[in-house]
């Protein structure tokens, strides 16, 4: 299984909780599918933490912090699948 259409929007859409990442569905992608996600993670992340919030606007520093927090989940979740099945990454 590939992952359809552009590795960057899938990495914005994990980000946007729309699509949440598990070693499962994780199987079925090549070694060099799973680089490429993890570099699109990272990118979308650095992107993320650029982005200049106004501190007195609470929800919108929640809903930042929420995005990081789904990005280094699905980091984390995707490293250790890849230390697992010994896929360097």
């Amino acid at each position: 299984m590939s992952i359809s259409g552009n590795p960057k929007k899938f990495a914005q859409a994990v980000s946007e909780g729309f699509v949440r990442l598990s070693p499962p569905m994780l199987k079925g992608h090549t070694p060099g599918q799973l680089k490429v996600l993890l570099s699109n993670l990272e990118i979308v992340q650095r992107e993320l933490r650029q982005v200049q919030v106004a501190l007195d606007d609470v929800d919108a520093v929640k809903q930042k912090n929420y995005r990081i927090t789904r990005l280094n989940q699905a980091e984390m979740i995707l490293r250790s699948f890849g230390k697992k099945m010994r896929i360097p990454l």
